[in-house]
């Protein structure tokens, strides 16, 4: 097999990206990683990147993502960008964040018990993201992204969706139903040149999910993942299976060496980690 997995980060070294204790951000123009799959651990969080194989005429990786944790108010915030033409609107969007992160951290620091804290939290993204100055920088970038951005805060994961980027939430209970995934990819939908927040009316996805009791697996990818040839992980199933029998960190290098293997031309970039929920969640009234 072709390349080899780097997998340098301790409490003491770098990572490739941009990590402070409980914060890191990449993007694919910093460092491609084609030929090359990355998997690096951010404390109960892992980031697993690989730009793509040359041989399939892979030249670039316009990916990107931003983590942030905070263990004493019990959160994650989490945004993943799949770029095109160029990786200019994946950076604003990061950029964009960044500078804002003072009162997107004031919002998160609300208990679930206030019923409006998600509410909060959505109206502050549509805020950021429709704002005069954001829409004029849009307007002079090449390319557009599709952004997922996820939350989860004690129980409950909410997300935020432009375009075609995958959730998943890995679940004993759900998996007996079939259900693995929580939102659908929507194609026609970005931030950058094309802006569907430069619209009149705004198109995105948005959702709350309670987790289950017991452990809960949240995994996020970019399309490059699902749309490798002859790898099954189209199949949500087939990427639960992956992890059945053994630990996270383990699994991302199975689903990253799969890909290389397969000559995937596009570039995958996952974030993903697990929760255990010690509190009971929703059952019928019958049981």
């Amino acid at each position: 097999m072709e390349g080899c997995f780097c997998n340098n980060h301790t409490e003491d070294t770098q990572t490739s990206g941009t990590y402070k204790g409980e914060e890191f951000s990449w993007v694919g123009s910093q460092e491609d990683f084609i030929d090359n799959p990355d998997m690096q651990k951010l404390n109960q969080i892992i980031v697993g990147r690989y730009g793509g194989n040359s041989k399939a005429g892979q030249n670039k990786n316009e990916d990107g993502c931003l983590v942030w944790s905070n263990k004493n108010e019990d959160w994650e915030f989490v945004i993943i960008l799949d770029a095109h033409y160029t990786a200019e609107s994946a950076e604003i969007v990061i950029e964009l964040f960044k500078q804002n992160k003072t009162d997107m951290e004031n919002l998160l620091s609300f208990p679930t018990t206030n019923h409006y804290m998600f509410k909060n939290l959505e109206e502050k993204v549509l805020n950021l993201f429709q704002s005069d100055k954001f829409l004029s920088i849009c307007r002079k970038v090449k390319g557009e992204t599709s952004c997922l951005i996820v939350v989860r805060k004690h129980k409950y994961l909410w997300w935020f969706s432009v375009g075609d980027c995958i959730l998943y939430l890995f679940h004993q209970d759900l998996v007996a139903l079939g259900q693995y995934q929580l939102n659908q990819r929507q194609f026609y939908e970005w931030v950058g040149q094309v802006n569907t927040f430069d619209n009149k009316v705004p198109c995105y996805t948005s959702g709350t999910r309670e987790l289950r009791k017991g452990l809960n697996h949240i995994f996020l990818t970019t399309d490059g993942l699902i749309e490798c040839s002859n790898a099954p992980f189209i199949n949500p199933s087939e990427l639960f299976k992956v992890f059945a029998n053994c630990q996270n960190d383990e699994g991302i290098k199975l689903l990253l060496q799969e890909i290389q293997e397969n000559n995937v031309r596009d570039s995958t970039t996952i974030v993903t980690w697990e929760v255990y929920i010690s509190e009971e969640a929703s059952k019928p009234s019958d049981q």
